[in-house]
C-alpha cells in the first residue's frame, strides 16, 4: 500500500511558549507545490537555507497538540530536530535514492539515482 504520511518522535522536542514538550507529529509526502511555491518567499530569496523550514512547515501536519505548524514552530526547533526532520523528509520523499527503470531501446532494467529539486 503506497503510504502519504509518516509518523515521527522528535529526537528531543519542540518547546512551546507554556513550556509543554511535543515530540510525536505526523508528516505528508511532499507535492511539487511544497517544493516550488516557497522559492518565491522573500525569507528564502534573502537566505537559502530558509527554503527547508518553509517546506516543512508545510508538510509536517502535527506535531503533539501544536494548533498549526508554521516557520516560526519550526525556527524553534532544537537543530538535532531539526536535522532528523530532513532526513526523514528526504527519507520519505526519496531524494537520492535508487528507481529502478529500463532503457527505451533494449528495455534492459537497471537501477538509477533519483535526486529531487529541494535536495537537502
Amino acid at each position: 500500500m503506497f503510504q502519504t504520511e509518516r509518523e515521527f518522535t522528535l529526537p528531543l522536542g519542540y518547546a512551546d511558549d507554556d513550556g509543554t514538550l511535543h515530540r510525536h507529529g505526523t508528516m505528508r509526502l511532499a507535492t511539487a507545490a511544497d517544493e516550488i511555491h516557497p522559492l518565491r518567499d522573500p525569507r528564502v530569496r534573502q537566505n537559502e537555507a530558509y527554503l527547508i523550514v518553509i517546506i516543512l512547515s508545510r508538510v509536517i501536519t502535527s506535531l503533539g497538540t501544536v494548533p498549526q505548524i508554521t516557520p516560526k514552530v519550526i525556527e524553534g526547533l532544537y537543530a538535532a530536530d531539526l536535522a532528523f526532520l530532513q532526513e526523514l523528509y528526504n527519507q520519505a520523499n526519496q531524494h537520492g535514492a535508487a528507481a529502478e527503470t529500463s532503457c527505451p531501446q533494449c528495455e534492459h532494467r537497471f537501477a538509477s539515482a533519483v535526486n529531487g529539486s529541494g535536495g537537502f
